[in-house]
């Protein structure tokens, strides 16, 4: 559908410009009517060619989210009508496919949809989460409230997600850099000791042995080792989007020895602070247990979930099935049982959320901690090693040569 730049004045005498999607110039001056605005210039755009790289596009991000909800917010409370905070919000934004997006919800409003249903037409770019939120505000008369807790939501989120991506990338770019050394070292360096000690007609010592073997296996087998390598990763990759394969792999990941406490310490934050966030909106508790079993991430956390939401179907507490999971510290499911029996639930798991907010923190900042000292080291053993296995026959036969 083509777009069209339009000016205009509104009956206040106000000068109003924007963008809007129609089939025609005519379109766009009667809807410009409906909204009490005088049409003074309207102009179809030229089209804009969309080239998207896979990887590089095509993605509405976190950051992008929380400040279209953040700003929604403050407008729906200034008093905005809905239909023209989406207009005025789709017209700034930079991203091209939330840009598109949110001008098909205003286009689904503007028709007679509810906010929510609209929104649930983007599943990839608005989760349930989102479009149950919204649902339970516009029900309840007070969806900016909703807006600005989503927007807190979200932004939590993003600094969760932030920290645990800090904690990886540089225990994973030490090693990487330290197995790329080694890789060149085998494969182009060594070769050049090697016809040099063919010369010295003695036995090696064995570390020289070793690593000369070692670069001689690498040199031979080294793209079959590759391609073992990426066979093995696209077929755990396989293996984890079946039932059982991310099951097990989840299982073995919250039991892994150093990372195991702080993936768990992320998995009770992100589900305490999810609930808590749709309870205290309004959501029918049965329906936040399903929205938050789907985006918990962990086979082992959704199955708790769903088993606490089955308890509670049946009349049952919320405690005891995750309790029996093994992944909830009893201190959180003691105060989900205590928020339970004294209805406040949702301020509870507030509490917890924060509490393990600030876990997180000093996890990944012990963990950063450990892994330094743990990474020079290795650092040290390898590359040092292969280095002072090239120079034990040179050291040799300068001792032999002094004699």
């Amino acid at each position: 559908m083509p777009v069209f730049a339009y000016s205009g004045r509104s009956r206040a005498g106000q000068l109003i410009s924007g963008e809007m999607e129609a089939s025609n110039r005519e379109a766009v001056v009667a809807q410009l009517r409906r909204q009490q605005i005088m049409a003074t210039s309207v102009k179809q755009k030229a089209r804009e060619l969309a080239i998207t790289i896979p990887g590089f596009g095509g993605r509405v991000g976190d950051k992008d989210l929380a400040v279209f909800t953040r700003q929604f917010a403050t407008m729906i409370d200034a008093g905005l009508p809905l239909v023209q905070c989406l207009e005025i919000l789709a017209s700034q934004q930079e991203n091209k496919t939330f840009k598109k997006t949110l001008v098909e919800i205003r286009q689904d409003v503007e028709g007679g949809s509810t906010f929510a249903a609209a929104l649930k037409k983007h599943p990839k770019v608005f989760t349930n989460l989102y479009a149950n939120m919204v649902e339970a505000g516009e029900a309840g008369g007070i969806l900016d409230t909703i807006l600005n807790r989503l927007a807190a939501y979200i932004e939590k989120a993003m600094r969760l997600k932030k920290k645990i991506k800090s904690a990886m990338i540089y225990p994973s770019t030490i090693v990487t850099v330290a197995i790329t050394v080694v890789i060149f070292l085998l494969i182009f360096v060594i070769p050049t000791f090697k016809s040099m000690f063919e010369g010295f007609g003695a036995t090696l010592p064995l570390p020289t042995r070793i690593v000369l073997a070692l670069s001689n296996f690498v040199r031979t087998y080294f793209l079959l080792g590759v391609g073992a390598a990426v066979a093995a990763v696209v077929g755990l990759r396989f293996y984890y989007r079946s039932e059982n394969g991310r099951k097990t792999i989840d299982a073995l990941v919250l039991k892994a020895p150093v990372f195991g406490t702080l993936i768990k310490k992320v998995s009770v934050a992100k589900f305490t602070r999810t609930l808590g966030t749709l309870i205290s909106s309004g959501v029918a508790i049965l329906e936040g247990l399903e929205i938050t079993a789907r985006t918990a991430g962990n086979k082992v956390v959704e199955e708790a979930v769903m088993k606490t939401r089955a308890n509670i179907a049946e009349g049952k507490t919320i405690a005891e099935p995750l309790k029996a999971s093994g992944v909830f510290p009893p201190m959180v499911v003691q105060m989900i049982a205590v928020g339970e029996q004294t209805g406040a639930l949702d301020a509870m798991l507030g509490k917890i959320a924060d509490f393990y907010d600030e876990e997180v923190d000093t996890a990944v900042s012990n963990l950063t901690s450990l892994m330094e000292p743990m990474l020079m080291v290795f650092l040290g053993i390898v590359i040092g090693g292969v280095v002072v296995a090239m120079y034990l026959p040179i050291f040799k036969l300068v001792t032999v040569i002094g004699r």
